[in-house]
């Protein structure tokens, strides 16, 4: 069953978030990640207005998508952004389908 990766990010440097995103497209390949939503435009519909830039990428399994995000290369490209103050990111991986049938 395919799995869900949803971001939730508030960009504070943008060319040190760069360094990030640039990296995290082959990162994600790797583990069979598809990008679905990736920036672009959205309307906040109820909760904080922190965050400015959402990102949803589906992975084959559940499995792939935590091995990705606690993979070596991934939490290298991370750095970037997480010890730089670059950019704020919340994700949470996500079984797809309805679990509470």
């Amino acid at each position: 069953m395919p799995a869900y990766w949803i971001a939730r990010a508030k960009v504070n440097e943008p060319v040190a978030y760069k360094k990030y995103t640039d990296q995290v497209p082959g990162i994600l390949a790797k583990y069979g990640g598809k990008v679905l939503a990736r920036g672009g435009e959205y309307q906040i519909m109820e909760g904080p207005e922190k965050f400015h830039r959402f990102v949803v990428i589906e992975f084959p399994t559940f499995e792939d998508g935590v091995k990705c995000f606690q993979s070596d290369e991934y939490n290298e490209a991370a750095k970037h952004r997480r010890e730089s103050g670059a950019g704020e990111v919340e994700t949470v991986i996500v079984t797809g389908g309805e679990a509470t049938k």
